[in-house]
Formats: C-alpha cells, sequence, structure tokens
C-alpha cells in the first residue's frame, strides 16, 4: 500500500485570522423596517433614522424609527418592538402610527437652528433643511416628528412628498379608488362562489325607488309618493335621482317649479309623523318675483297631503342659524383652545374661552330650533317646511335632529345609518368641500357634518338609554371622514358619485352594470375596518330598545308613557340615572335664565303662557319614553363639552382608570351576564336544574356577545383593566404634550365642574 504525501500549498496568507464573535453569529439578522401596505398603496418617498416625539418634556419615551409617505398615508415604523399592551381599537386598514394623507390639515417644517418655520402646499419649494416636521390632522392629532440623525436631503425630501400627495390635484387620485379597484378584481372569485364581501349592508343606501317606497310604508305618508323626475339628474345635479313629493302634484308641474329653484332643487319629503304632518326641506326660489307664486304652489301640494289640510309652517334657517364661516370660525376656536394653546398661557379663563370660542353656542341654538319644528309638527299637527338657500347644509343638521327627537327607529345603528344616508348623502351635502378632502378652498371648509354629530351626543348624553349605539361609534364615524376609503363622505353630490365612480369603473374594467356599491362601498360595512370584537364598542349597555322591560316595584314593566298624575318636581337634567335620563345635583335649582326657571314650581299656566312654552313644559313634567318623542334641554347651562372627541389626543386630559368608561364597563359586565343568563334559560328543558346541566360563562361564543367586556366569574373579582382611561378607547400616545396642568380649571372641570359659567364666577366657582 502506498501512502501519499500532501503538497505543500504555494500560496501563503499574510492576513491576520478573523475572529469568529459567537454571539453574533447566535443573534438573528436585525429585522428590515417595512411598513404594511394596502393592494395598490406604493411608497413614494422615506427617511430612516426619525424620532417620533412622544412628550414635550423629555427624549425618554420617543421612539426611533422610519418614516415613510405613500398614496395613502404618512406611516412611521418603529425601530425596536413595541411593548406589548393592550391595543384598543384596532384598525384593520390602519396601523397604530398611521395617518390618512386626507386627514391632513397642515404640513409644518421647523428648522430650529435656523428660527424658521413653514406651511408646506402643494408645489411649494422649501430651501431649508428641516430639523422637525409637524402634522395638524383633521381629527385634532398633532404629530411631531425630529430629524436628528437622519440625513437632511432625505428628511427635506419626505416632508415634500407629504406635502405635495396631501393636496391630489384630482378627486381620482385619492387611494380609494385604486384600493377598491384591486380589491373588486381580488375578490372576484368570492362572487363566483356565491359570496359577496361587499355587497349591500343592512343600510339602505336610498339611490333605488325601492329605498323610498319601504321608508314611506313604514313612516304610513300615504299622501307621498316616489318620483323619477330626476333619473340620470336631468332636472337637478345636486339632487338624488329618486325623491319622495306630494301625490297632488305631477310631475309635469315639478318640471315647471324645478326652474325657480336654486340648482333646481324641487322640495323634498323627510319624514311623515303619524298624525299627518309632514317634514319637507327645499331650496330658496331664485326669481324674487316668482317667489310668492312658486312657495304658495309648493305649500298647496303639501297641504292636500295633510288628512286635517292644514297649512304648512315655512322656516327660513339662514335667518335663525349661523353660517358655514360662523361655524368653522367656532370650531377652529375651540380646537386651539382644546388642543394647540398652551394650558399655563389660558388657565384663568379656560372654561370662559370655551364658551367664548360660541362652538356650544351653535350647538345649543340648533337643538333649539329642532325643538322648535318637533313642537310644530308633533304638538302643533302642522307640516313643516325647512328652507335654505342651497338646502345642501342647515337644512342637513335640522332635518337630522328633528327626526332623531321624533322617531325611536333613527335612535337604532341601522336607522341612524339610513337617516345620515339619507338626508346627508344622497341630499347631496358638499362633504367634499366641507372636508376639503382636496386641500384646496378654505373658503367652502366647515365642519357642517360635526356639528350635527356633536348635536347627536348632547342627545345621547343626556338621554343616555334611549340610544343603541356609543359615544365611540359617533367618534369613529367623525374619523371616517378622513379615510378616502369608501364613498359615503367623498362627494358632493350624487351625480357627481355616479360621475367618478363611472369613469372609475371604466379605467379598471369593471363591467358596466356592476352596482356601485359592491365595487366602491359606502363606510357602513364597519367589519372592513374593525374586528367582531372591535365593534362590540359601538353597542350601548343601557339601550332601551322597543319593547323592552324594567323591573319596578318587583314588577316587570315597559317603557311607555301612562296618563297618570306625574309629580310636581321637576325632570332633572344630569348626573345619575333615573329611566335612563341624566340627573344633575342641582336640578331641583333653577338656573338663572334657564327654562326651568321660567316654568312655574307647580306647573300650572302661566298667564301669558305660549302653546310651544305649554307642549315643552308638559314633555318635561313627565318621565322620559326612550321608545318616543325626546326633546334635549337646550339652555346654555344643559350643553356640556365632548370631552372624548375634543381631549381624546390631550395626554394631560388622560385620566388612568378613570371617566365614564369606568361606569361603562361595569354596565357592560352586567348585560354580558344578563344574556348568558338569557341563553342558560333558553337551552334548559328539564323540569328540573338538575335534569340540564347548564353551561358555565366561560363556556358562551365570545363572538356572538354584544359587549366588549365580559362578566367576571365568581372565582374572578371584576376589576378595572389597567388599559383603561377617560379617552379609551383612543389613546394620546404619541400625540403632542402639553405641561402639567394640576390645580388649573381645565383639571377641575374634567372632574366635573360647569362650563358655561360667567366671569365673575368663574374664580369662585372652580
Amino acid at each position: 500500500m502506498f501512502s501519499v504525501k500532501t503538497p505543500k500549498p504555494t500560496f501563503k496568507c499574510y492576513l491576520p485570522p478573523v475572529q469568529t464573535d459567537v454571539r453574533k453569529a447566535i443573534e438573528p439578522p436585525i429585522k428590515k423596517l417595512e411598513p404594511t401596505l394596502l393592494p395598490g398603496e406604493i411608497v413614494v418617498n422615506e427617511v430612516n433614522f426619525v424620532r417620533k416625539c412622544i412628550s414635550a418634556e423629555s427624549t425618554q419615551d420617543d421612539l426611533w424609527g422610519r418614516l415613510i409617505c405613500t398614496n395613502f398615508k404618512v406611516s412611521f415604523i418603529p425601530q425596536d418592538a413595541p411593548v406589548k399592551q393592550k391595543t384598543p381599537l384596532s384598525h384593520r386598514l390602519l396601523g397604530e402610527h398611521d395617518i390618512p394623507l386626507t386627514c391632513l390639515e397642515q404640513v409644518v417644517t421647523v428648522n430650529d437652528t435656523k428660527g424658521k418655520k413653514k406651511v408646506l402646499g402643494l408645489n411649494k419649494k422649501l430651501k431649508f433643511n428641516p430639523t422637525e416636521l409637524i402634522l395638524y390632522c383633521k381629527d385634532l392629532r398633532i404629530i411631531r416628528f425630529c430629524f436628528d440623525e437622519a440625513g437632511p436631503e432625505s428628511a427635506k425630501k419626505v416632508c415634500l412628498a407629504i406635502a405635495h400627495y396631501s393636496h391630489p390635484a384630482d378627486l381620482l387620485l385619492l387611494f380609494g379608488f385604486e384600493y377598491q379597484g384591486r380589491q373588486y378584481h381580488e375578490s372576484k372569485g368570492e362572487r363566483v362562489r356565491g359570496a359577496n364581501p361587499q355587497g349591500r349592508s343592512q343600510t339602505p343606501i336610498f339611490d333605488r325607488s325601492s329605498d323610498w317606497d319601504r321608508e314611506i310604508k313604514r313612516t304610513s305618508a300615504s299622501e307621498w309618493r316616489v318620483c323619477a323626475i330626476n333619473t340620470d339628474y336631468t332636472i337637478s345635479s345636486s339632487l338624488p335621482e329618486y325623491i319622495v313629493v306630494p301625490v297632488s302634484l305631477a310631475d309635469q308641474d315639478l318640471k315647471q317649479h324645478a326652474i325657480y329653484f336654486m340648482d333646481n332643487r324641487i322640495p323634498l319629503w323627510c319624514w311623515s309623523h303619524p298624525n299627518g304632518s309632514a317634514l319637507v326641506r327645499m331650496a330658496s326660489v331664485c326669481d324674487p318675483l316668482q317667489q310668492k307664486k312658486i312657495e304658495q304652489k309648493i305649500a298647496a301640494g303639501i297641504t292636500k297631503s295633510h288628512p286635517h289640510r292644514g297649512e304648512p309652517i315655512k322656516l327660513e334657517l339662514d335667518k335663525n342659524l349661523p353660517n358655514i364661516q360662523d361655524i368653522q370660525a367656532a370650531f377652529i376656536k375651540i380646537r386651539q383652545i382644546c388642543v394647540i394653546d398652551p394650558f399655563e398661557e389660558s388657565e384663568e379663563r379656560w372654561l370662559s374661552s370655551i364658551e367664548n370660542s360660541r362652538w356650544l353656542e351653535h350647538v345649543r341654538i340648533v337643538l333649539k330650533l329642532s325643538a322648535d319644528v318637533v313642537f310644530h309638527l308633533d304638538g302643533n299637527n302642522a307640516s313643516v317646511i325647512l328652507q335654505e338657500e342651497e338646502d345642501r347644509d342647515l337644512n342637513c343638521v335640522v332635518s337630522s335632529l328633528v327626526q332623531l327627537m321624533l322617531d325611536p327607529h333613527y335612535r337604532s345603528r341601522i336607522g341612524f345609518q339610513s337617516l345620515v344616508q339619507k338626508e346627508w348623502v344622497m341630499a347631496g351635502h358638499r362633504f367634499l368641500d366641507r372636508c376639503d378632502h382636496l386641500n384646496k378652498s378654505d373658503k367652502e371648509e366647515s365642519p357642517v357634518f360635526m356639528l350635527f354629530l356633536d348635536c347627536v351626543w348632547q342627545m345621547m348624553n343626556q338621554y343616555p338609554a334611549a340610544f343603541e349605539f356609543s359615544e365611540t361609534y359617533l367618534t369613529v364615524l367623525s374619523d371616517s371622514m378622513w379615510i378616502p376609503l369608501f364613498s359615503t363622505f367623498l362627494f358632493n353630490s350624487s351625480k357627481q358619485r355616479a360621475q367618478y365612480l363611472m369613469d372609475f369603473a371604466k379605467s379598471k374594467a369593471i363591467p358596466q352594470g356592476e352596482d356601485h356599491v359592491v365595487y366602491f362601498p359606502p363606510i357602513w360595512n364597519w367589519s372592513q375596518q374593525f374586528s367582531i370584537k372591535d365593534l362590540t364598542l359601538f353597542n350601548n349597555p343601557m339601550y332601551v330598545g322597543k319593547g323592552a322591560a324594567c323591573v319596578q316595584n318587583g314588577e316587570v314593566k315597559t317603557f311607555k308613557r301612562t296618563k297618570k298624575s306625574y309629580s310636581s318636581t321637576l325632570r332633572a337634567t344630569a348626573g345619575s340615572l333615573r329611566n335612563g335620563v341624566k340627573n344633575t345635583e342641582d336640578a331641583l335649582v333653577p338656573r338663572r335664565g334657564s327654562l326651568v326657571s321660567e316654568l312655574r314650581p307647580d306647573f300650572s299656566p302661566a298667564k301669558d303662557e305660549s302653546p310651544s312654552d305649554r307642549f315643552f313644559r308638559d314633555f318635561f313634567a313627565r318621565p322620559a319614553d326612550q321608545q318616543g318623542l325626546l326633546i334635549p334641554l337646550f339652555m346654555p347651562s344643559h350643553m356640556a363639552l365632548w370631552k372624548l372627541f375634543f381631549l381624546r389626543w390631550v395626554s394631560e386630559a388622560c385620566i388612568p382608570r378613570g371617566g365614564p368608561i369606568t361606569a361603562y364597563h361595569k354596565l357592560s359586565q352586567l348585560v354580558d351576564e344578563i344574556d348568558m343568563l338569557h341563553n342558560q334559560l333558553r337551552q334548559y328543558k328539564g323540569p328540573t336544574p338538575s335534569s340540564t346541566p347548564l353551561p358555565s360563562p366561560s363556556e358562551a361564543p365570545s363572538d356572538q356577545r354584544r359587549m366588549y367586556f365580559k362578566a367576571s366569574s365568581a372565582h374572578d373579582p371584576s376589576t378595572l383593566p389597567d388599559f383603561l382611561t377617560s379617552t379609551f378607547p383612543f389613546s394620546p400616545r404619541g400625540n403632542l404634550c402639553r405641561r402639567s396642568l394640576h390645580g388649573t380649571p381645565i383639571s377641575k372641570f374634567l372632574n366635573g365642574a360647569k362650563i358655561w359659567l360667567s366671569t365673575e364666577t368663574l374664580n369662585d366657582t372652580v
């Protein structure tokens, strides 16, 4: 056997041997910070090593990461994995650090070293390298990023990209069109198999005559009919194709009358009272010479639709309510006070500043006028015509509030959504202009819909058991205006919607004749945005539905008005709950200048009492029927600040394990326990409890339970979760913070102090 020697290497390496770090070898590679993108979403610019400010006083809690601008949103991706914590209301289409571009109000760049600041807009140049970026959002958030370690040119480019893409030149450039086009084709296979993930929801859209027919039948409006003279928008560009008009008015007459109204908007039927009176809205007559003649003809048609041939009452809202500029100015002021201004600069006058913004005064005036309309319809048995110059702003607010007060159907969630769809979306409210989605004109921007939602919240605050939905639902609905993925809040009119969606369908090869609700759905299918679990936060545990019963003195009774005589004690207005109505400690003490102080203590009629005063006196003298007429108290002292909306992003206003959410938590657990008991009773079939074992509470399917907070077991006593705060389910973390406010009026206000106080008594009271 031969042995072969291994030849010596001819090449000698003079480099030192590589030292291998065992620790590095076993460490996982650094994960690249990648954004979560929706179908059709692309990254247009980005910058690394960005610091997101969490606190204004310290950088200890600030987050480092990557700032990205896409064609849909501004997204920040933290470098370190966030601490695992309970995430309230997790959005399926937006991350915790995402801001839709349509939600941006202002893009402000700052250079600390040069002392420069600039508001960026479309095609604006930036001559300095920014050290900070501040984003002012339409949902009242203020987000601040610092570029301490970021490349100056990259920081500059991402700021310009955000400014550019938040000012789209055309509506079709909004990301919703690209997204829904991709969604339509990706879900085509599911539709072929019989499933329709984006089909019509339970909420009627009112784009078909059948929706209006059902509403006429529901309200027993037998003297009104569906009219199709505006098919293909041949009469008016801002009216829907189907409208409801008096039976006595022929189509030919309506066509002749239309030319005299603003934008040819002939009067629209809104709702009919069981007594036969109707609520109608209409625009102004353009020709002063023809005004009286045309209005008389319209009034005659409405009179014939009344069972007693009663003449309608016309209310001109332009003369009685603030205009859109006043509403916008008041909202800017209250936003400045609640979110932007440092508390230390205005702490002595904070409450009076809220009052002087006139936002709550506008809310009060709208509620009062709506209550007056209710008196005419319900107490005076008269039809009412709401007239506004264009019939597209204040008429939407008042007509909706009147129906909300009179019809319990609209106080359910599906009913409320149908109300918004009918009186706002289909009636032609200018959502595109009023929300300023294209950031083109501040003159047209005005939070009219936000004013309406605040009015609804005031009613919910006074009658917390009368509404199926919660204030979380209202707040999420307001936020939905800034998410351009759904059709509800994108357009100025039905015609504009139809035109854009037709062009969109052609560009995306969507078959002609396809239902637009399928390829560009409305907002009402909430499961596209939230999980089933999170959607339970929309439910009000105190809601007294139709036919709901309560136990009183050991007997089960339903919530119905009776004709018995009531106590002469005034019904209270805030604080504890009685018959589902909030009551205050000082409810029996008449406030100066309030409605209560004007009424006699024994409710006996005053000599000079008007019919409307008597109507309101009689209503407030008896317990409220949760499924009947509801009239809010509308004096200044009855108005409250909607804290969850206006203060949810203010860290200092966040009360850990405090605020109204604590009561919501307990009530939800109680309702959940009652629901489980009902289920157990339905499942029980044996003659004795021992014959059929009852399921334990833990065995109840969680996806079928109505409440977010589940009932606690005997072994696990109920305690408030650590993640509960007064801003739940929203978190102010990451919003610009301000200095401490302990001992200031704002802190005392958060603990229950009144808002409407005169400046003379401010220091003594708070």
